[in-house]
């Protein structure tokens, strides 16, 4: 197998800085799928797409094209000879061109140059004048292959041969540096790999994807909508979308309150005094929205934090009264650019399953132990995989290092006794304290980053919380922050996509459908209608002048699970004739066997 590159003390050079700087040592990295063979190929392939559209196109200007996740982009001012923007039918074309250069075999060669000579080079570029800006004086290196370079600080494959199995898979906008505020360029993303079987696999999850696509299925389902007269990132949440979030609402409910947890609310508008306390004003300004009342700013909140703080304020605390957890399902706000608003993704406002338990040091292992124990009911009732990173001192941090390894060490101590697998992530831990890290993978083994665990020393400190010790001395509560679901409008978001829009019926929006066959048999339908509700299960009647294999059709359309079919023979003999939709069966039931159907399965999870 080929070396594309090695890596020495964790920085990886490719082949051509190797030979041209005649290093030694290192390991090995070959032409295959690994996490740091892909980053290669994938940024390489982001070179050979823009040679491509150079060559075709003429005059196009690159800005930068980095390897990502899954792929690579690459954002350019391009015009085609007509004047016109390229359009996803220009893809196909680009990928020709691309194969053309790909068989053609051309090096990929680094070229070292001075940030004074390159800038001059390309001094009638501003969008290379726009990369040369986050670089600093010195040293500025080049990759070029053919007649075509861009400024690159690399790593490289060799040669071209290496990026065959690639696909270009969209076109999109993408703000100048990404301010909202500046021009628009065009971005094409793309990805590659090392294998024809692996690309044609990565193909075969998006279009998958696309199929599962959440806001395709929140339209069909009618879950929730956008209105650009409302406010861009703002869903509307639908009285479906709402039948669920309020049943997972109140799973969570009564799962938190057998836990000890006490519901509060915070305002969702506080003084800027407040933030300044807490420090968010100082590093998160950015993301909060303001306004003025009585001539005193105010921000909208970000985090339920500071009510929660409030919350503890409100009286004297005792080391009796800890631990004490406080939650609320918090609105918040943030201050998201436009050009990253996805759907219920990334929103600018949504609610979080949110929580703030205050303990003494002694208690933060037994905490976060219950808390992991919580995570894990959830992610199995909902099917998830997850696994956990924990996230260490940075080099900014507030709290002593006896502190910090307490917390630390209480963190990996709780993973450890449930036998949870764990990455770390050195420093990369809030400047308040460690955390871990949730992250769920789905059915299309995507992860996702959801719920967090965060041990809080600063805001403690900030706002001065007390409580008396057994001594009768006033000591400083540990403050742990901590979201599982992350947020209710996400969660949902990545769930619909996760099981395809069919969601367990404990949980569904409607979780019977009931189809009277003629206007005789609508009173029986209206009765089964309020006994089910009685049950706790939500049912829709449809009993349109419609076919009725139409009125089937639309109820399997909105993904219900449970569809009962009345006719004369129904309510004569007071039984229902049952389709299980997801199942694809049918039976016949007598109401009382229906009803004790209805009751397992609506309490068939608990967390």
């Amino acid at each position: 197998m080929d070396v594309i590159a090695y890596k020495i003390d964790d920085k990886i050079v490719d082949t051509q800085t190797y030979k041209a700087e005649n290093l030694s040592g290192g390991a090995e990295i070959y032409y295959e799928n690994s996490a740091d063979g892909l980053d290669i190929i994938r940024h390489s392939c982001a070179h050979l797409m823009a040679q491509a559209i150079t060559e075709l196109y003429g005059n196009v200007q690159f800005f930068v094209g980095p390897a990502i996740e899954d792929g690579f982009y690459y954002d350019m001012r391009v015009k085609k000879p007509n004047g016109e923007s390229l359009k996803e039918e220009d893809l196909a074309v680009i990928e020709k061109k691309m194969k053309e250069l790909i068989d053609a075999k051309q090096d990929l060669v680094k070229q070292y140059s001075t940030w004074d000579k390159v800038s001059a080079k390309y001094a009638k570029d501003d969008l290379k004048q726009e990369v040369l800006k986050r670089i600093p004086q010195g040293e500025v290196t080049l990759y070029s292959q053919g007649e075509w370079e861009d400024i690159c600080r690399g790593p490289h494959v060799p040669n071209t041969k290496y990026l065959r199995w690639f696909k270009l898979t969209r076109i999109a906008g993408a703000y100048l540096g990404g301010d909202e505020k500046r021009e628009m360029l065009t971005r094409i993303y793309g990805t590659a790999f090392a294998d024809k079987e692996s690309l044609n696999e990565h193909l075969r999850i998006l279009e998958e994807a696309k199929k599962r696509d959440h806001r395709k299925l929140g339209e069909q389902m009618k879950f929730f909508s956008f209105d650009e007269t409302i406010g861009a990132g703002l869903p509307i949440w639908l009285p479906n979308g709402s039948r669920l979030r309020t049943r997972l609402e109140h799973k969570l409910y009564y799962a938190l309150r057998k836990r000890g947890y006490e519901p509060v609310r915070g305002p969702e508008i506080l003084k800027s005094e407040a933030w300044k306390i807490s420090g968010h004003y100082a590093n998160y300004k950015e993301n909060m929205y303001f306004t003025q009342i009585d001539e005193q700013e105010y921000g909208i909140k970000p985090m339920n934090c500071v009510g929660h703080i409030k919350v503890y304020q409100s009286e004297a605390r005792s080391y009796r009264d800890l631990p004490l957890k406080f939650c609320e399902y918090g609105v918040v706000h943030r201050h998201e650019k436009s050009g990253v608003l996805h759907g219920l993704f990334r929103v600018r406002e949504f609610t979080q399953d949110d929580a703030h338990l205050f303990v003494m040091p002694s208690q933060i292992k037994e905490n976060v132990y219950e808390i992991l124990d919580f995570v894990d009911k959830i992610m199995k009732a909902f099917g998830f995989h997850y696994e956990m990173e924990i996230s260490t001192k940075p080099a900014k941090a507030v709290g002593s290092d006896e502190v910090w390894e307490v917390a630390t060490k209480a963190l990996k101590d709780a993973l450890d006794e449930k036998g949870l697998k764990y990455g770390i992530d050195e420093g990369g831990g809030a400047f308040y304290g460690p955390k871990i890290d949730i992250k769920i993978t789905d059915a299309l083994k995507r992860k996702w980053q959801c719920g967090t665990v965060q041990i809080d020393f600063n805001l403690p400190e900030r706002f001065g919380l007390e409580y008396t010790d057994e001594n009768n001395e006033k000591k400083q509560p540990v403050m742990i922050h901590r979201a599982i679901l992350g947020s209710f409008e996400r969660f949902i978001g990545i769930l619909l996509e996760h099981t395809a829009g069919e969601l367990p019926f404990w949980l569904a929006h409607t979780q019977v459908a009931i189809i009277p066959i003629a206007e005789s048999h609508n009173a029986y339908a209206k009765e089964i209608e309020a006994a089910l509700l009685d049950l706790g299960a939500d049912s829709k009647i449809f009993n349109k002048n419609e076919t009725l294999n139409k009125r089937i059709r639309t109820a399997e359309k909105e993904h219900i699970p449970m569809l009962i079919v009345l006719g004369d023979a129904e309510v004569e003999g007071r039984k229902v004739a049952i389709r299980d939709r997801v199942k694809r069966e049918q039976s016949e039931a007598s109401l009382e066997q229906f009803y004790e159907l209805i009751k397992s399965k609506i309490n068939e999870v608990t967390f």
